[in-house]
């Protein structure tokens, strides 16, 4: 760290007016960091434009490197390089030009210099006689600085994913506290470390559940970068793996009807809310969020929080309509499903009750009919989108047949819905026997 001494020296060399002509900032840009991205092993330097008066156009000056090397930490040279930064600043504004003689304004900042000596020299021997260091100004730790950035994405994220956050945070600094506890400020962490750890992850699970640990800890170093606790955000720059996407089998016609009989008696409750994924198109976690109140006798529609919007309306076929219970003295506050009963108060999160269902599917039909590990709820919205697909396309151009199926979807755009047809092979080709050659012919 830079003592109060070196600072003095610093200061007085390239003291400056505070007055200084506004019309001369309009010749050259406010001094810049150039810091590589947080990698210490390169040059950081402070550089800047000027005006070249040959060509009436800003042009790149010679960066300034100073003495940034000889500092080894990233809170060191920021600290130096800004210094640099703010007397490079004040120059110009005095009236630096690096293409003309500068002779002059040396000069005036010399007799400057000379009239303040003899103060600013007693003023040292002062502070030498009695001088310990400056003390650091306080960093903010690892956890202190996921916190601050987890609370300003409060209000701009869900709660579903400011809990996903604050899991990974949490798995992210106990990584941390046992492989680098000598690491306790944010300024400290590096990219080598984060790369550590995104390792650790893809060894235990999988490259999806790495990528995912990424993006959120980036989301929060970003934060960070944008309010200036960090210079860089540099989780951004690692790369993204390539991962194999999960999938959901589609069901086969015998397959479903299987199900639906196994579960007409052992378990209604999950009955019907496979068939709010199967004919009402929602997603298992969308079916979770359903109040009474938001099913609409009259139009037989149904309101949700759906992944890609605020509120969704759609409408509810007759084939779901015709098994909905009475509804009508069910108190409207109480969710459509619980555990125990259609209607009635469940107080858990979300992702809870997703997971719960998902892990009752898996135990009440998975196991006794000896379903595989590729089907489970998020099969019956592909089976049933599936269908609609290819009995649409029948009638009509594929075109056609998209542009009604994101109305029944809820897909915001054609590439969107293009995407999942081609992800579920919902589209399948006519028989092509007719165009090959047999060897025998």
């Amino acid at each position: 760290m830079l003592t109060s001494k070196q600072i003095l020296k610093f200061a007085y060399d390239f003291e400056y007016e505070s007055a200084y002509d506004l019309s001369q900032t309009k010749n050259f840009t406010n001094p810049k960091i150039y810091i590589a991205n947080g990698d210490i092993t390169k040059r950081w330097y402070v550089y800047f434009s000027f005006r070249d008066p040959s060509t009436g156009k800003l042009k790149r000056m010679t960066p300034f490197y100073g003495e940034a090397f000889k500092y080894k930490t990233k809170g060191e040279r920021m600290e130096v390089l800004s210094v640099y930064r703010k007397v490079l600043l004040r120059l110009l504004r005095q009236g630096y030009n690096p293409f003309e003689d500068n002779t002059e304004l040396h000069n005036r900042l010399q007799s400057k210099k000379t009239k303040k000596k003899e103060n600013i020299e007693v003023v040292t021997e002062v502070k030498e006689v009695n001088e310990a260091p400056l003390p650091e100004t306080p960093r903010m730790t690892l956890k202190e600085a996921f916190d601050f950035g987890l609370k300003l994405k409060e209000n701009v994220v869900s709660v579903r994913t400011k809990k996903d956050y604050e899991g990974k945070i949490n798995v992210f600094l106990a990584w941390m506290e046992k492989e680098h506890p000598d690491i306790k400020s944010i300024d400290a962490l590096s990219k080598k470390m984060v790369l550590g750890f995104l390792n650790h992850i893809l060894g235990k699970t999988s490259a999806r559940n790495r990528n995912n640990y990424r993006t959120d800890l980036s989301s929060i170093m970003q934060v960070l970068e944008d309010n200036e606790i960090i210079p860089n955000n540099f989780i951004k720059n690692i790369p993204v793996l390539k991962s194999k996407p999960q999938r959901h089998k589609t069901f086969s016609k015998e397959t479903q009807e299987a199900i639906f009989d196994h579960l007409k008696d052992k378990d209604p409750i999950l009955l019907l809310y496979i068939k709010f994924v199967l004919y009402g198109l929602l997603r298992p976690i969308e079916v979770c969020r359903v109040k009474v109140k938001d099913i609409n006798p009259i139009n037989k529609t149904v309101q949700y929080k759906a992944k890609n919007s605020a509120l969704k309306t759609r409408i509810i076929p007759k084939i779901l309509w015709d098994d909905l219970p009475d509804l009508s003295k069910l108190n409207g506050d109480d969710f459509l499903f619980t555990p125990t009963q259609i209607g009635g108060n469940w107080e858990t999160d979300e992702t809870n009750k997703r997971d719960f269902f998902s892990k009752r599917f898996r135990k009440v039909v998975k196991q006794p009919l000896g379903l595989g590990k590729d089907y489970g709820l998020y099969s019956f919205r592909h089976t049933s989108i599936t269908m609609l697909y290819r009995a649409l396309v029948k009638e009509s151009s594929p075109f056609k047949a998209k542009s009604e199926l994101m109305l029944i979807t809820g897909h915001t755009s054609m590439a969107a819905l293009e995407k999942y047809l081609r992800n579920i092979d919902a589209g399948l080709a006519s028989d092509y026997s007719e165009m090959l050659i047999h060897p025998n012919d």
